[in-house]
């Protein structure tokens, strides 16, 4: 038959298995010619419809889903397509979560560390979590910021403060003191309403304060130092609860506390809005 090919060389030429090729005639994608002898013969249609199987099947369709969009049955194509997306975005997330719990792991064995395997599954679950309860509009700041070992980091440090925390609640709290804050303003910063605001500020910093390494201060700093840029940088629109107005004035009052000698309860590794490279402070 001319400009036609058998199944074998039609294996040969797209890198499907025969197999493939005789489920795919079975479902009805593809419709190759039989000679006398009954053997199987694709022209160019065919392999054209072979060519548009590989494409589809690549961004994730299902058979089932060709099916309908090759016999043009009535179905809603961008609904489709929308949903598939949602897919592989998921993908995309668990993929680097995985990347990022390898990455983790392989930094900790670098570094001497023993990793048995009781290690790596609760590296595994402080992933998971970390993944469940960071919105996806974080996630696009924080992968901004942190090194996917500074994310497994985090997701230790959180994982120590117990079962019983909700990041809802928790940003629930902070968008509460955000708002009142900015009602307040303009305030001065060694004023007894805004050190009050400090105070209650560093409570809700607690749960953090309590595992956060001085690295950990140090990254978070330097991402809410930046906070005004988020939109703009077009990494999402990760709300914290409080504005870059608030945030800025928070860091005046916090130096006016330090500046009269008074103490920051709960004690931080490194002080909202004072933090520097290789800096500490009680």
């Amino acid at each position: 038959m001319i400009d036609s090919f058998d199944i074998a060389e039609v294996a040969r030429r797209t890198g499907l298995s025969s197999r493939a090729l005789r489920f795919y005639e079975a479902r009805g994608l593809v419709k190759p010619l039989r000679s006398a002898s009954g053997r199987r013969y694709f022209g160019p249609a065919e392999l054209e419809r072979l060519h548009q199987i590989i494409v589809l099947k690549a961004t994730g369709l299902s058979l089932a889903q060709m099916e309908r969009l090759f016999c043009g049955k009535a179905f809603d194509l961008p609904q489709m397509l929308a949903a598939q997306m949602q897919l592989l975005d998921e993908e995309k997330r668990q993929i680097e979560r995985s990347r990022q719990i390898i990455a983790f792991t392989l930094s900790r064995i670098n570094r001497g560390e023993p990793v048995d395997a009781e290690t790596l599954c609760s590296l595994i679950e402080s992933g998971d979590k970390m993944m469940q309860q960071e919105p996806k509009e974080w996630q696009d700041v924080t992968n901004r910021y942190f090194t996917p070992e500074e994310k497994l980091r985090w997701a230790e440090a959180w994982s120590k403060v117990g079962d019983d925390w909700d990041a809802e609640s928790y940003g629930a709290e902070w968008k509460k003191l955000g708002d009142e804050i900015a009602a307040a303003m303009p305030l001065a910063p060694d004023s007894e309403a805004a050190q009050s605001f400090v105070t209650r500020w560093y409570e809700l910093l607690a749960p953090f304060s309590k595992v956060a390494t001085p690295e950990m201060w140090n990254g978070a700093v330097r991402m809410y130092e930046n906070m005004g840029q988020w939109s703009g940088d077009g990494i999402g629109a990760a709300n914290p609860g409080f504005s870059k107005a608030v945030c800025d004035f928070m860091k005046q009052a916090t130096a006016a506390r330090l500046a009269s000698g008074a103490m920051l309860e709960p004690l931080a590794p490194v002080v909202w809005g004072t933090a520097s490279k290789g800096e500490t402070k009680p």
